[in-house]
Parts: C-alpha cells; sequence; structure tokens
C-alpha cells in the first residue's frame, strides 16, 4: 500500500513536471516576443541608415542591430576556424584511437573544461592580455581575435562529445564489414565512420555555433564594446548581439530603447531556435541512416 502511495505522488510530480516546465518556456518565450513585437522589422536591424547603406558599408549605423549582427558572425566564423578541428579530432581519437588510461585522462579533462563557467574564460583571456602587456607585447589589448580564441576554448567540449558520441554510435556492422574488405584501422575511421557519422558531428558543430553566438560572459572581458561598429579587423573592437542586450537592458534612457532590446533579445532565440532545430534534424536523420530508428 504505501509503494502504491509513493508510486502515485511519483507520478503525479512527474505529470505536473511535465506539464509546468514548457509552459514557463512558452510563457517566458511569448512574454519576450510581446514585447518585442511593435518594434519587430527592417528598422530593429537598420534604424534610420538605408539598409543598402547599412549592408554594405557606406554609412554607419548608431540606431539598429546591424553592426551586433556582423559581429555576431565574424565571432562565431572565427570560433568555429579555431575550434573546429580539435574538438572533432579530440572526438575522433577518444572514440577510435585512446587508450582506455586515455580515455579515462582526456575525458576526464574534456569534462572539467565542459564544467568550466564562461566567465572564467573571459578572464583567461583578460589576464592573457595584461601578461603580454607587460612581458613581450606591450602594445596587446582586447580584440575580436581573442574573444574567438577563449569562445573557441568554450565550444571544445561541445564538439569533442558530439564526434565521440557520433563514432561510437556507428553499427557494429559497419566496422565488422570495413575489416572483412582489409580496410586499416585508419582508413576505416576516415573513410567511412567518419562519413558515416558526419550529421551527428554537423549536429554537435550546430549547437556549438549556438553556444558560441549566445555567450555573453567571455566576449565582456575581451573586446566588446557598445557602438563599435562593424568589426575593422582581428585586432579591433566588435559589437554582439548577446553584449547588446545585456547593455540595452541596463542602461536603457528611455522605452523604445527598452523595446530595442527586446527585440535584439527575440531576433537572438530565433536564430538560437533555428540552430537547434537544425540540429535535432540533423541527429534524427542520422539515427534513421544508421541505427534504423528515429
Amino acid at each position: 500500500m504505501r509503494h502504491s502511495v509513493s508510486f502515485l505522488c511519483f507520478r503525479a510530480l512527474a505529470l505536473i513536471s511535465s506539464v509546468a516546465v514548457p509552459a514557463v518556456v512558452f510563457a517566458l518565450m511569448g512574454y519576450l516576443f510581446w514585447r518585442a513585437l511593435p518594434v519587430l522589422g527592417p528598422e530593429l536591424l537598420f534604424g534610420s541608415t538605408p539598409p543598402l547603406d547599412a549592408v554594405f558599408g557606406r554609412a554607419p549605423v548608431w540606431d539598429g542591430l546591424w553592426p551586433a549582427c556582423v559581429g555576431t558572425f565574424w565571432l562565431v566564423a572565427l570560433t568555429m576556424a579555431l575550434a573546429l578541428f580539435p574538438g572533432v579530432g579530440c572526438g575522433v581519437y577518444l572514440a577510435e584511437f585512446a587508450s582506455p588510461r586515455q580515455k579515462r585522462v582526456l575525458g576526464a579533462a574534456v569534462d572539467v573544461l565542459a564544467g568550466m563557467p564562461s566567465i572564467v574564460m573571459g578572464l583567461f583571456g583578460f589576464m592573457l592580455i595584461l601578461l603580454l602587456r607587460r612581458t613581450v607585447l606591450p602594445e596587446a589589448n582586447t580584440s575580436l581575435l581573442l574573444a574567438a580564441c577563449c569562445l573557441s576554448l568554450l565550444v571544445l567540449p561541445v564538439l569533442a562529445a558530439s564526434a565521440r558520441e557520433a563514432l561510437s554510435a556507428v553499427p557494429p556492422s559497419l566496422k565488422l564489414a570495413a575489416a572483412a574488405s582489409g580496410f586499416s584501422h585508419a582508413q576505416a575511421v576516415f573513410h567511412l565512420f567518419l562519413p558515416a557519422s558526419a550529421r551527428g558531428v554537423l549536429g554537435g558543430v550546430v549547437l556549438a555555433v549556438g553556444r558560441a553566438a549566445e555567450d555573453t560572459a567571455v566576449i565582456l572581458f575581451t573586446g566588446v564594446v557598445a557602438n563599435a561598429g562593424l568589426p575593422s579587423g582581428l585586432f579591433g573592437k566588435f559589437e554582439a548581439l548577446s553584449f547588446d542586450i545585456y547593455y540595452i537592458s541596463s542602461q536603457y534612457q528611455d522605452q523604445q530603447e527598452l523595446l530595442r532590446g527586446f527585440g535584439a533579445a527575440a531576433f537572438l532565440l530565433i536564430v538560437s531556435c533555428l540552430l537547434l532545430a537544425a540540429a535535432r534534424a540533423l541527429e534524427r536523420s542520422f539515427r534513421r541512416t544508421w541505427q534504423g530508428r528515429a
């Protein structure tokens, strides 16, 4: 009798939680889009600047999100250029080439890096600049390149874990077929297993892109500023959507500027949801192709 009551209580709690969590998420998203609806449009991105002039850099944008969008794009692109090969390579090594002891040690290191607070990465980059100023580069300063380097450390565990899981999910039948065909282990990994797990790896890449686009704490100490305009180069300052949301919400002067902050948050949320949906679609496609289930 006692076990039946406990089971019923647990089932009721699980049912309430399954309803409450989506309700809270949709309520927050609904409120965000309701507040952002009055400013959603071309003016949110370009302000009073003609869109073509803003896109081609012929005129600055002071009251729109276009510089932040461009800065976010280059930040994410540079981050992935720095992190993609090491992250996926680490996952491939852990899944296919590492010894049991190496798997324990490297896996623990990846887990520690994955649990590292993003603010610590930002402080690491800031302290690195201070160290360079006092030693070999007196003119060293925070920049787009430094922010991308710190963000690449943040997304490395995501890439490594996704590549490792995707390769581990390759069906044993494919491995037996590779061995029966005379492939060496390295040939099988790079010519069969990696192509077979490409969708799973790509899903992790999409999630890493979303993480890099959303994070604020890292770039807060490593080069992002308000009203920097379009990025001037790897060693220049830049704007980013996530920082614009933080800056506007804490420094807004009137109601219209606050609504622009809601619009920026809604725009970033839309981008994040699209990236998450793409990652889920790639994962489902991978499972259907190689594991025979949706």
